[in-house]
């Protein structure tokens, strides 16, 4: 047997090592970067969604064209151009979102760095 199923892999398990809140962007590695499904406590099992179409903030004077990459620190907490210093790409967004827009929505899609 080369494979065996584990799951569906539009989520995947994790357990943090501080807790998280539900909506929680949670990079995992350069090209793997997950949403929160639920709360989750510090060294207990939660899932993290891998795909799926997410309203987050963004930062301040972002301009996102539809279908544009959009990146994500994770120390800012928010959306950012594609490529900035510190940020991992984290998918495209799905509609435009002018420089005093709030929020971008993206589409997650892993492997992007």
């Amino acid at each position: 047997m080369d494979a065996r199923y584990v799951q569906r892999g539009d989520a995947i398990d994790h357990t943090p090592v501080a807790d998280v809140a539900a909506g929680d962007m949670i990079v995992l590695a350069e090209k793997l970067v997950g949403v929160a499904k639920l709360d989750i406590k510090a060294g207990e099992l939660g899932a993290l969604a891998l795909t799926g179409v997410y309203e987050t903030t963004k930062a301040s004077g972002v301009v996102f064209a539809k279908g544009a990459e959009v990146g994500w620190n994770p120390v800012a907490k928010e959306a950012v151009a594609a490529g900035t210093s510190g940020s991992f790409r984290i998918g495209h967004a799905v509609a435009d979102a002018g420089a005093s827009d709030l929020f971008v929505v993206v589409r997650l899609q892993q492997g992007l760095n």
